[in-house]
């Protein structure tokens, strides 16, 4: 186990040490919710079958027996008969908003050809109202025969003069129709906007196919959506987390107009998920930001205090920027989808203003150009705890994964990225390039914090399926044999602990969350299995039985 890792199982030892007994708690209060007949992992992993919870906190952790005296008129005692009570699963980089607005559109995840795909859209195009864009997410060129890029001739023949935008499985490429051109007045003599791209045919057309910032000129025109909807799509994406266990969301990136949305829903008592808030790169999300500062609900479940910054594209759709040109593609090295005057502008702004930066880089050279601007604006603030984060970090030079522990920056990292990509990645890199790639034992090796996620709806929202590609790098039906590049794999501790306390730590809230000890907020998951003992392959089957939110049981399965 990493100094980090273990760093971040005693942050709860006052507490714990007040708990050496069990069933230590204020004797004089009253338990809300009490589970007895279990497995609790505890975070000084004393043995324990029973936790009660009150006022949002645990209040107890011990044995069936020492519960009795917090049991009151109204305390609602759940038997759990053997299963095994997590901490919650908090997710540290994922799009709830984004994950609503998929439940409600074509998912195209897992497509096994641009045909598949059409299919889709002609069945969907049939149920749409008039006057409705089609939307859909989830495709994946690398997973179809010939790897080819679609066109909107394809879409075309099923939607007509509907506007269709079909976004890429990582949100960085856009699959749109003619119609949906036409409506962003896009041409042939339409310029590539700075870090975008434009894909054309031999002839200089449009072939439908957007990357990066060049998917934000069809964005732009698409119609606004309405507060119902968007509430609506945020409460779709809350149930959904609650199925698999996840209690937190760390979201990579929220509109002003979004975020007064969440604070009405915590005023009504109607987000029942811990969620920490990064806001978007957009002016007027940013001046607003600035001039009303960090924001923390009353009672922890909402959290406004980051700012999500872009430094690149993605890997699939080749615009990760790279040190060295793509192996597939001699003389291209990805896209620098934002400029490093814009970057270290915000950087010191948002420092100023006590917000959290959070970066998204993916290839070594947004990865190396975020660590250098970090390093130069921290040389202006010595001595604060600004854990500032790059989200992804997924191609490092091997000269740069020191450096993350010695800045003190988090790696903000998912596990099914790797398993996802490893088929196609040596594609993109090249053999010289993988020792870099989805590095977690080195980052831990080196020092540095490591918080894990899932980017839903980029992937599932299963940090069970997470915690098997931390610990195997390998597909479900175990292939690779013994995994892609299996020196960077995890131990089932270490990789249990990145996906709760180090999602804490990531968030400033490891004093409270993500452990089991009193005092500590109770965001639990249970589940009919031991996710830190387990062999691997039981993960893929584990169920979530019941989920905690601030002590409310929001799901049972």
């Amino acid at each position: 186990m990493s100094k980090r890792i273990a760093a971040l199982l005693l942050v709860a030892a006052t507490l714990i040490l007040s708990a050496c007994s069990p069933g230590a708690s204020n004797n004089e209060s009253v338990a809300d919710l009490i589970f007895t007949g279990g497995v609790i992992l505890t975070a000084d992993d004393a043995p324990a079958t029973a936790i009660a919870l009150a006022d949002g906190r645990i209040l107890a952790v011990g044995d069936d027996a020492s519960m009795e005296p917090l049991i009151g008129q109204n305390t609602k005692i759940v038997a759990l008969d053997g299963a095994v009570v997590s901490p919650g699963f908090n997710d540290s980089h994922a799009h709830l908003y984004g994950l609503g607005k998929s439940l409600g559109q074509i998912d195209l995840m897992g497509t096994n050809s641009a045909e598949a795909v059409v299919e889709m859209a002609r069945t969907a195009h049939a149920d749409l109202p008039a006057g409705t864009w089609l939307e859909g997410r989830g495709w994946d060129q690398n997973d179809w025969p010939g790897k080819q890029y679609p066109t909107a001739a394809m879409l075309d023949a099923v939607t007509g003069d509907r506007p269709t935008v079909l976004r890429r499985v990582d949100g960085h490429a856009a699959w749109v129709n003619t119609a949906a051109l036409r409506a962003a007045g896009i041409t042939a003599e339409t310029a590539d906007p700075d870090g975008g791209e434009i894909l054309r045919d031999s002839h200089g057309q449009p072939t439908g196919v957007l990357i990066d910032n060049g998917a934000d000129l069809v964005r732009s025109v698409m119609p606004e959506v309405g507060l119902d909807e968007m509430e609506r799509r945020v409460k779709l994406a809350v149930a959904h987390c609650w199925t698999h266990g996840v209690t937190g969301v760390h979201e990579a990136g929220i509109s002003w107009r979004r975020a007064q949305l969440y604070k009405r829903l915590v005023a009504a008592g109607e987000l029942d998920l811990r969620l920490y808030g990064m806001y978007n790169d957009i002016p007027a999300t940013l001046d607003s930001a600035f001039a009303n500062g960090p924001y923390h609900s009353a009672d922890q479940l909402l959290t406004l205090r980051a700012i999500k910054l872009y430094g690149d594209g993605a890997l699939g759709s080749r615009g990760a920027l790279l040190l060295n040109e793509y192996s597939d593609q001699k003389d291209h090295h990805g896209l620098a989808v934002t400029t490093r005057e814009h970057l270290r502008d915000v950087i010191a702004t948002g420092a100023a203003k006590g917000f959290q930066l959070c970066t998204h880089a993916i290839g070594d050279g947004a990865n190396r150009l975020v660590l250098d601007l970090y390093e130069e604006v921290l040389a202006t603030t010595a001595g604060n705890d600004l854990r500032w984060r790059v989200e992804h970090a997924q191609i490092l030079h091997p000269d740069d994964i020191p450096r993350f522990g010695q800045l003190g920056v988090i790696a903000a990292m998912q596990p099914t990225h790797c398993t996802s990509d490893m088929d196609w990645a040596g594609e993109r890199l090249g053999d010289e390039r993988l020792p870099g790639a989805y590095a977690w034992r080195s980052l831990l090796n080196a020092e540095a914090h490591i918080c894990f996620g899932t980017d839903f709806p980029v992937e599932r929202a299963s940090a069970l399926h997470g915690l098997y590609s931390a610990r195997t790098r390998t597909h479900h039906d175990g292939t690779p044999p013994f995994g892609w590049q299996p020196q960077e794999a995890l131990t089932g501790t270490e990789a249990h602990s990145l996906y709760t306390a180090g999602s804490a730590y990531a968030a400033f809230q490891e004093s409270e969350l993500g452990l089991i000890a009193p005092g500590f907020l109770a965001d639990l998951a249970i589940l009919d299995g031991n996710p830190v003992t387990c062999e691997p392959q039981e993960l893929l089957s584990m169920q979530v039985l019941h989920t905690v939110v601030h002590g409310e049981l929001v799901y049972s399965k």
